[in-house]
């Protein structure tokens, strides 16, 4: 029950004062640049890596991000920025 009430207090604070639902909400900001750079700002951990495959904890659920010649170029606490050939990109709920 207290869950429900601190998500809507969330939604009011964000439309109320107008703030990026990114920052409020927990969520994960994806920035992808044509189908070789993928920018994952707020994310909770590195999964799994592959050079065809990643996998990214986030607060609400999974990142999977499949293709071809993978390479994390920068990995932050919370961001990440990966280059290589993107064929997908699919959210997973807990």
């Amino acid at each position: 029950m207290a869950k429900k009430w601190s998500q809507k207090i969330r939604n009011w604070i964000t439309n109320q004062l107008d703030l990026p639902e990114d920052v409020m909400m927990d969520f994960p900001r994806i920035t992808m640049v044509g189908q070789i750079h993928i920018y994952i700002e707020n994310h909770k951990g590195l999964l799994t890596f592959s050079d065809n495959e990643i996998r990214i904890m986030l607060s609400h659920g999974q990142l999977l991000v499949k293709g071809e010649s993978f390479v994390i170029k920068t990995i932050l606490p919370e961001e990440l920025l990966l280059e290589g050939k993107i064929e997908k990109v699919l959210f997973i709920t807990k």
